[in-house]
């Protein structure tokens, strides 16, 4: 039965508007899903394996007391004996001489102003001299560089030497007294008492923590640790003079002040640079009150090696090291991983503890980055930057067009 014109128009109708809503359609759809912006992709954070180091074993000595610790560490790897002040001898003249310079400073390589030796100062060398005490020449007119009387003080450990310093730079020895308890007190040094600045009384008193922290004041001060350093030095006037520490040289020790005061009681404040991998550490510590000096300087020889073993250098992360994983809807897979080999120098004692951030992705170029791995060993925190292993890509049109549910 042939259709009817009404029929006809309808179909045409019906035709055309499809046609229309074909085109429509595909002229929003079409630009939709192939500019449509990709949704970010979130990595899978991967569980990582901290490294473990082995615990320190130190052997300190059982007489007086002592500790060890390094110079960028607060605090002490280790300590023994007592707890309370003893007396610390010649160790007192590395406060003196800190606190001389406080008032005084110096260039590393600056002779500074010249002292005139008196009568005093002769009065001082008689009065040691009557006491025992560790001396070295003086006489009436003497004339030293504030640097070459602090060098008589510091190697030779010349008492005479260390009161005249104290005298010309406060004007007294009460004067220096005073200053010194304010500036112990400024140092957080509250286990640390001076009576007077060359050492001979025993009432000169600290505890080992104190000295472990007194020997990263005196390393921390470029004079100080040039000079108990140096194994000799010529001073006019006076002639050669020695470094009194016999360990200088040895096991990387290069300072800092030997201390006797009667006989069985000798110390010594102390620092050494040893080398754990590809780090130089310098230790720094004291024994205090031992026997004589070859028992004590036998005893830190073992304490430096145990110190030095007690660190090791681990790997926290090795460069490729994949720390998160990417997978995209669209089949692309990248990583997150370490952009290089990071070692770090840890205390046995220290935790490690690593946290990854990995950033959320739509496209990306391999080696851009891909997040940061946060660090901390002890009190120490670093980051680490990870970059992207593998490129990830635009799905391309046919992919766009075929998953619109992924995009809308």
């Amino acid at each position: 039965m042939p259709l009817t014109q009404r029929q006809i128009f309808r179909r045409r109708r019906i035709v055309v508007f499809s046609v229309v809503g074909v085109v429509l359609a595909t002229a929003f759809y079409l630009p939709l899903t192939l500019l449509a912006p990709l949704d970010e992709v979130s990595a899978q954070v991967l569980a990582v394996e901290t490294p473990v180091a082995a615990e320190p074993e130190l052997t300190l000595p059982s007489y007086g007391a002592s500790a060890i610790g390094a110079l960028d560490r607060p605090g002490v790897l280790a300590q023994a004996g007592s707890t309370d002040p003893i007396p610390i001898a010649s160790i007192t003249k590395i406060i003196t001489a800190l606190v001389v310079l406080d008032a005084k400073p110096l260039e590393v390589d600056e002779a500074g102003p010249t002292i005139t030796f008196g009568q005093t100062d002769v009065d001082f060398y008689n009065a040691q001299v009557a006491q025992y005490g560790s001396v070295s020449p003086v006489y009436d007119g003497l004339q030293l560089s504030q640097r070459d009387a602090m060098t008589v003080v510091l190697l030779p450990s010349a008492n005479n030497y260390a009161q005249s310093l104290a005298n010309w730079a406060f004007g007294s020895e009460d004067a220096f007294v005073a200053a010194a308890a304010v500036w112990l007190q400024e140092q957080g040094l509250e286990n640390t008492t001076l009576t007077e600045p060359s050492g001979i009384q025993d009432t000169n008193r600290s505890t080992a923590a104190d000295l472990t922290e007194l020997a990263r004041l005196a390393i921390g001060n470029p004079v100080i640790a040039d000079i108990v350093s140096t194994s000799s030095a010529e001073i006019p006037g006076i002639g050669a003079v020695s470094n009194s520490n016999a360990l200088l040289g040895i096991d990387g020790v290069d300072g800092i002040k030997t201390g006797t005061l009667v006989v069985g009681w000798s110390c010594l404040l102390f620092s050494a640079d040893v080398t754990v991998g590809d780090e130089v550490i310098t230790l720094v510590g004291a024994v205090v009150g031992g026997p004589d000096h070859p028992t004590i300087n036998a005893a830190i020889r073992e304490l430096i090696a145990d110190a030095t073993a007690g660190f090791s250098e681990v790997a926290v992360a090795t460069d490729g090291e994949e720390f998160a994983d990417y997978d995209t809807p669209w089949g692309d897979e990248s990583a997150a991983v370490a952009a290089s080999t990071v070692k770090a120098v840890v205390w046995g004692e220290d935790e490690i503890s690593v946290t990854v951030e990995a950033v959320p992705v739509r496209l990306a170029e391999s080696g851009e980055n891909a997040g940061t791995l946060h660090v901390q060993i002890g009190s120490e925190t670093f980051d680490i930057p990870l970059v992207f292993s593998e490129e990830i890509d635009d799905p391309g049109a046919w992919w766009r067009l075929t998953n619109p549910q992924s995009l809308f």
